[in-house]
């Protein structure tokens, strides 16, 4: 397993999840429009949607159009949502536990 340097500690569940990603270019969940971002494109998306302004205490991970995907820096593996639109105002959406708990919700759902 690798530690990723992204100026804090990224959740040991969500390191595994990006281990298995390996050079995959992103990760689509299903037909559903969600992306999953890898790790090279962790820095840049989140540099580009200035999360560390909006919303300093989270990590984007992924989006769906207008509606981001989170961590939260620091902390365990539950996955947050918010309206990229509304970083900042709106409070995080806690919608599961884990990477694996959120993929496979989002599966069930399709």
């Amino acid at each position: 397993m690798h530690e990723y340097d992204f100026g804090f500690s990224l959740p040991k569940g969500y390191q595994v999840f990006l281990d298995d990603l390996g050079d995959q270019p992103g990760y689509d969940i299903g037909e559903t429009g969600i992306c999953l971002y890898t790790k090279e494109d962790l820095t840049e998306r989140n540099q580009t949607y200035q999360i560390d302004e909006d919303e300093p205490d989270f990590f984007m991970i992924g989006q769906d159009g207008d509606l981001a995907y989170f961590l939260k820096k620091n902390g365990d593996d539950s996955i947050y949502e918010n309206d990229l639109g509304a970083l900042g105002s709106l409070e995080m959406q806690k919608v599961a536990e884990s990477i694996a708990d959120f993929i496979n919700q989002i599966l069930q759902e399709e």
